[in-house]
């Protein structure tokens, strides 16, 4: 259902997170998931995520919103040099392939796209699980929120504090500089007006042109 709100479209939505076999819907964020090298995962926490160079979907992040499938990677590591990082993802416009040779399989961000999804159980080759996968072009559109299935605990303490001191400085440059509104994710010169949600309370920001209720 959707009604119109003060020059807002508000969508209800009954689930806060898709199950792995639902398409994720264009302009939402999701909780998704990334595993990879703890050195790597510092890297991340402290400079962000870097684009990949090739993949089974072309260049772009590499997530997925089935954790059971990220616990799984890097494939070739051993259990005690990885863990899952847990994301929120702007999968901004989204593209379904769904089976091999797609004819956008490569080439959907050239075609107006910003994430590419791959549901499970397709019969793609190239993913011989059948679990859900993501690939997000552009790497701002992740934000790294928590630390899964680290080693240990002094590994797992030390992402954290990584974690915390990021945010800490994202904040700074927030406050002296040009940055991206934290509701509608573009970048602004003075701070946008924001309004509460009369239907779930959530903030909705004067430049979005949808708000997802949920």
């Amino acid at each position: 259902m959707s009604v119109d709100f003060y020059g807002w479209e508000v969508v209800y939505d009954d689930a806060h997170q898709l199950q792995a076999n639902q398409m994720p819907k264009t302009g939402t964020v999701y909780t998704m998931y990334h595993g990879t090298k703890i050195q790597t995962a510092r890297q991340i926490i402290q400079n962000g995520f870097v684009q990949s160079t090739d993949g089974m979907l072309g260049p772009g992040v590499y997530v997925s919103r089935d954790q059971k499938k990220a616990t799984r990677y890097p494939i070739s590591v051993l259990r005690n040099d990885k863990l899952v990082l847990k994301l929120r993802v702007d999968v901004g416009r989204v593209k379904k392939i769904d089976r091999d040779n797609h004819e956008m399989q490569k080439t959907w961000h050239a075609n107006g796209y910003d994430t590419a999804w791959v549901p499970p159980n397709c019969g793609m080759q190239a993913v011989p699980s059948g679990l859900e996968e993501d690939c997000v072009w552009d790497p701002n559109r992740i934000e790294v929120i928590d630390i899964l299935h680290a080693p240990d605990n002094t590994i797992l303490t030390e992402l954290k504090g990584l974690l915390q001191t990021a945010r800490s400085n994202a904040s700074s440059r927030q406050r002296f500089g040009r940055s991206n509104c934290n509701v509608c994710n573009t970048e602004m010169e003075s701070p946008h007006q924001l309004e509460s949600c009369w239907g779930c309370g959530e903030q909705i920001c004067s430049f979005m042109s949808k708000h997802y209720c949920y």
